[in-house]
């Protein structure tokens, strides 16, 4: 089997404006992948990236997952201790290829991971500031006042939810969002009087039977975070999540300041990045972005690395729902595996068009399908609307589809 057909694709219609690719065997499989650098302000470095990568993989085999990462590591210049861009492309090439050999073999993905160590993933509500399950209804307002807090984890825990996770630090009482400049260094008392309020009134909402996490994207740096984290420690807050830039020593200082579990990793990338964080025990959670560590072939073992130091793991998902499905598999065959990540991003209507299959949690938990591959791909819609398309093929004809397992693998445009 070789790879004989890539198509990079972008879009803007939707939010996180995804970017993803499509790659096609010669035996009319094929797989599909996404970067999830997109996310943010980086959709043009991330269709870039791809479009540089993926000329490079025509012809290969898609099995040898290990041979193809190790030459876009090493063979692209950048790779090598490279940052988001450069781990992105290798993310979205790996995830298709991945997708590939599970159909090519009529298994599902976590089959070939080891097997499941568990039927369901706990899964946490994400991203509550801007409100849960009525994002997409007339009756949907920003949270603003302590009380709109309240109400949006209510929202989550009648659907079943036993966890959330909350930036309080995103908005003003007004709404306006905060600066840069208001979130870091020490923080005047009318900030922490604020953000303590909000933490207060879910708690009296829910109780403590519902688990909090606290993020903070990384806006906050370590003296703000230190200050935040003692407000915190009396709501027993589940993690404190990204509470700076994540770096070893401050990391380091934090921990020691904190008895709240420090989770960082949407930002770092590879195993060497996570390294020195395993070796001074800052972390107590990781959060690897499949779409931007290194697909399925770096994160498994960089979870694996994880695991020697006692750390657990967390997947960061937030780009289209095609990256929920990875996460999914990986997080069901490790042994370290804490909570799954269900971004509100994912309740969106024109989100869920750009797949094929809409999987929402139930009762608060996540099983993994059965189907063949990651169990997912991109929606006729989704090809539709595509507001860019690279191609990339080699000389060969394409074949024409092939059925295996019962699924039907077509080639659109053969």
């Amino acid at each position: 089997m070789k790879i004989e057909r890539i198509e990079v694709m972008r879009w803007e219609n939707v939010a996180n404006k995804p970017v993803g690719c499509r790659i096609y065997t010669d035996e009319g499989i094929y797989g599909d992948g996404e970067a999830a650098l997109a996310y943010g302000n980086a959709s043009n470095a991330a269709y870039g990236i791809l479009l540089d990568f993926a000329p490079l993989i025509i012809g290969m085999d898609p099995f040898d997952t290990e041979v193809i990462w190790e030459k876009l590591f090493k063979e692209t210049f950048w790779g090598q201790n490279g940052g988001p861009v450069t781990y992105a492309g290798i993310s979205a090439i790996d995830l298709a290829l991945w997708d590939i050999k599970g159909k090519a073999l009529n298994l599902p993905v976590y089959k070939l991971l080891g097997g499941k160590q568990r039927e369901k993933l706990r899964v946490y509500a994400s991203q509550l500031q801007f409100g849960w399950s009525d994002l997409t209804t007339k009756d949907w307002k920003l949270p603003k006042a302590p009380e709109d807090y309240a109400r949006a984890v209510r929202l989550a825990v009648d659907e079943g939810y036993d966890a959330v996770k909350i930036d309080f630090f995103t908005y003003d009482a007004d709404g306006r969002p905060f600066t840069h400049d208001e979130r870091t260094g020490l923080l005047k008392p009318y900030y922490l009087r604020l953000i303590e309020s909000r933490m207060e009134a879910i708690r009296g909402e829910v109780g403590y039977d519902v688990d909090i996490i606290m993020e903070n994207h990384s806006y906050t740096d370590t003296a703000s975070a230190i200050q935040l984290a003692e407000v915190a420690e009396k709501y027993k807050i589940f993690c404190f999540e990204e509470p700076n830039t994540p770096f070893p020593k401050t990391n380091e200082k934090l921990s020691r300041y904190t008895k709240l579990p420090i989770a960082q990793g949407e930002r770092l990338y590879g195993r060497w990045q996570y390294a020195p964080f395993f070796e001074n025990g800052s972390l107590l959670l990781i959060q690897p972005d499949l779409g931007n560590c290194g697909g399925l072939t770096e994160g498994k073992k960089i979870c694996d690395m994880a695991y020697t130091y006692d750390v657990g793991v967390q997947c960061h998902i937030c780009s289209s729902p095609l990256s929920i499905m990875p996460a999914l598999h990986l997080e069901s065959v490790i042994p370290n595996f804490v909570i799954h990540e269900h971004h509100m991003v994912f309740l969106e209507p024109e989100n869920i068009k750009m797949v094929k299959y809409n999987y929402q949690p139930v009762n608060g938990y996540y099983t993994v399908p059965d189907l063949p591959g990651m169990g997912n791909e991109w929606s006729e819609h989704a090809l539709n609307t595509c507001k860019q398309k690279e191609v990339f093929e080699s000389q060969a004809a394409l074949c024409p589809s092939k059925t295996i397992g019962g699924y039907d693998y077509v080639n659109k445009d053969s």
